[in-house]
């Protein structure tokens, strides 16, 4: 006898659930994937291949990174940029150890409390005006190495670029390392818009990372244009422990691990990852201009890459939400940001300049 609770399924064909001409400026996580890395996915899929990385595709990845970062480096594909921040700084550090940051870090206040929670690390915070550290500023947490009572700070982490839009120039990041290295802590680059970094000072990659000191990076792939996906790139490899094992523990280790590297195989390979970044800085920069002129518009922060942090009225802002979608920053403040992704047009933007203009009016 039939079950009468029973649902029976229907065949149903795949659709679209939304409309594809709307963009906002919220999030590059918003953006959907490159064309060319959807070719790319569909290149690698197909027959078998060896799960958990021993596949063709993560292999030849490493010859790709080598491109980019020197010989020694190694990639280790991930799932996702927290994934990725809590692998590596795990790596780095002993059971009692501390990372030094930014208290605007990305690790520090958009993680969930993963790397505490999942990573046992504690972060010692050091407060920046735009978000980049010093040689100075980390010394407000570099003590008390032989002190039992208080985390032993191992890593400084910084962010390029920053959580405030603000990058560092390659000087900056090998005066951290040096300060760093002599007080016998490791660096650590949170790469999750390295991309745009490199765009901005127009320069290679290794300018700012391995060719100063950097010891390990994540490299950002999800925010500029690839379907999901990133990973860990171990630059000096003296100072990092049992990486692929903690990879493996911190649920990272991916079964079907061709399917993220060919995507960040398709970044990398030519220059999809800087032509990506290159145009999301450019219209961040048009947007910058758009709104710099509107009386009551202020602009916080330096505009370096693909975001723009600014203060406005709290009203206008709120209506302007229900036309296009971004968030807050301090909304007690008025502050928000705008981020510009791989997909953003100039109609996008000036349509986004043109509704600011008219909220103000009101």
């Amino acid at each position: 006898m039939a079950d009468p609770q029973a649902v029976t399924p229907t065949k149903t064909d795949a659709r679209r659930h939304h409309d594809p001409s709307v963009r906002g400026f919220a999030s590059d996580n918003y953006a959907g994937a490159h064309p060319e890395v959807l070719a790319a996915l569909s290149l690698a899929n197909g027959g078998h291949q060896i799960a958990y990385g021993e596949d063709e595709y993560t292999e030849h990845l490493q010859r790709v990174m080598h491109s980019h970062f020197g010989p020694t480096a190694e990639a280790f594909p991930v799932f996702n940029g927290t994934g990725a921040n809590v692998t590596a700084l795990q790596a780095l550090t002993d059971r009692w150890g501390a990372v030094i940051c930014a208290e605007s870090a990305h690790i520090n206040v958009d993680e969930g409390g993963a790397p505490e929670r999942m990573g046992g690390l504690k972060l010692l915070t050091v407060p920046t005006p735009d978000g980049k550290l010093t040689p100075e500023l980390i010394d407000r947490q570099a003590f008390g190495w032989d002190d039992e009572h208080r985390a032993m700070p191992q890593v400084v982490a910084i962010t390029q670029n920053t959580e405030l839009g603000t990058v560092y120039t390659p000087d900056e990041i090998r005066a951290i390392c040096e300060h760093s290295h002599e007080r016998g802590m490791k660096v650590y680059l949170d790469g999750a818009r390295i991309a745009n970094a490199a765009a901005s000072l127009n320069v290679p990659m290794r300018t700012f990372t391995n060719a100063v000191g950097v010891d390990v990076i994540s490299f950002g792939g999800t925010k500029n244009g690839m379907l999901f996906g990133e990973a860990v790139v171990v630059l000096n490899p003296d100072a990092v422990s049992h990486m692929k094992h903690l990879r493996k523990l911190s649920m990272q280790l991916a079964s079907k691990m061709r399917f993220v590297s060919v995507q960040l195989e398709a970044l990398l390979t030519r220059d999809l990852w800087l032509r990506n970044a290159r145009h999301a800085n450019s219209m961040a920069q048009r947007l910058a201009q758009g709104v710099g002129g509107v009386d009551g518009v202020e602009i916080l922060h330096p505009v370096q890459a693909n975001a723009i942090f600014a203060r406005l009225p709290h009203d206008v802002s709120a209506r302007l939400q229900k036309r296009f979608r971004f968030y807050f920053w301090d909304e007690a403040a008025g502050d928000v940001r705008w981020m510009c992704s791989f997909d953003t047009t100039e109609e996008d933007v000036d349509a986004f300049v043109q509704a600011l203009k008219e909220e103000m009016a009101k």
